[in-house]
């Protein structure tokens, strides 16, 4: 896939999930991109890309890089579409899935971009100890959160994904990922729990 139109004016505050009626078989359409069948792939943009733009916007803060992250996005679905397991979970839920990992690779590799542009005037300021040790221990927790989450299952991770780091309200949850809205919340407080206990925050 060469290149991918402009998403065009989406509503990233729009509920997520209200697909009208008729609307296309998505997991199809992801095994015929997988084939190489472009015009499989131009439905599945035009279904999905006010929504994935929508969660970019979420988690960049910016339309413009959110635009980018959508593209990246979509550029990374047309490469891997063959790849999709539908006993793993929903086409939206992992499409959003690549969509939030470009999402946070933007973010980061933004960050990373002003730590570099600071470094000069950091290193010829005084020591604030104090500071040093705050900037080290939320380095240390973040490490641990990420850590964490990689002991929860596959589906209490997507779950909590969304809802802490995209944003998402339970019920939007519930409607990406095709499940009851109870069912959401029962994924996020057990993803939750298991935080907590691997982390040992609590009682």
């Amino acid at each position: 896939m060469d290149h991918l139109r402009p998403v065009s004016s989406p509503e990233p505050d729009g509920p997520p999930g209200d697909d009208p009626a008729g609307s296309p078989d998505l997991a199809d359409l992801l095994r015929r991109a997988g084939r190489a069948d472009e015009a499989a792939f131009a439905v599945l943009y035009d279904a999905t890309s006010a929504r994935i733009f929508g969660l970019a916007l979420r988690v960049v803060r910016d339309p413009a890089q959110a635009e980018e992250v959508t593209q990246e996005a979509f550029l990374e679905i047309w490469r891997t579409a063959g790849r999709y397991d539908p006993d793993k979970g929903s086409p939206f839920a992992w499409i959003l899935t690549i969509t939030h990992r470009k999402a946070v690779d933007r973010v980061r590799s933004a960050e990373a971009s002003t730590r570099r542009d600071t470094t000069y005037h950091q290193t010829n300021q005084p020591i604030d100890h104090d500071t040093t040790a705050e900037a080290a221990n939320a380095s240390f927790e973040a490490h641990r959160v990420r850590g964490a989450l990689q002991t929860l299952t596959e589906v209490q991770r997507e779950a909590i994904s969304l809802a802490y780091f995209g944003g998402y309200t339970h019920t939007e949850v519930a409607t990406m990922l095709d499940l009851p809205v109870g069912t959401a919340k029962t994924r996020i407080r057990d993803g939750l729990i298991r935080l907590r206990d691997v982390m040992g925050v609590g009682s």
